[in-house]
């Protein structure tokens, strides 16, 4: 699955850059994340609990961070297993740019792959959730980062 996406982040790149490597902030963005520990230098832990389908699964996984230009783009990228349910696997290119008007324009290509039970539903349905997702954990950046945040828990698929 890959998805192609830009949001425009009423913030300068500096604080943008900042959330985009703060484990609290993504901590709050990952949809059903329970647990992030970890440094942009040595790497995310992650405990993510999801429901794909029919097929619920704790995913427990590795984030790391590449390509770093501060300031200006990185590469995320993750593995996590789910036990009996399969493995996710994905990453993104992540750039900013400043955006016409003020602002920070966020831009991310996303490509993510599954494997094992979860992988057998189909993939128009992991497509949909997978896009989904990406997309759920760019809308809470975007709110975190602009402090539009009602406090509201992210939903799981």
């Amino acid at each position: 699955m890959e998805l192609h996406a830009t949001r425009t982040i009423a913030a300068d790149r500096a604080t943008v850059w900042a959330a985009l490597n703060d484990a609290e902030t993504l901590k709050a963005c990952i949809p059903g994340c329970e647990e992030l520990t970890g440094s942009p230098e040595e790497g995310f832990s992650a405990v993510v609990k999801q429901k794909v389908g029919p097929v619920k699964a704790t995913f427990k996984g590795e984030v790391t961070l590449s390509d770093i230009v501060p300031e200006t783009s990185y590469t995320i990228s993750g593995e996590g297993k789910g036990g009996v349910a399969g493995f996710a696997k994905g990453g993104a290119e992540v750039t900013l740019s400043d955006a016409e008007g003020g602002g920070t324009d966020l831009h991310y290509d996303v490509d993510a792959k599954v494997g094992g039970k979860i992988a057998q539903l189909g993939s128009r349905l992991i497509d949909s959730f997978a896009r989904k997702m990406a997309d759920q954990f760019f809308e809470n950046f975007q709110a975190q980062v602009e402090g539009t945040d009602d406090d509201q828990e992210a939903e799981t698929v």
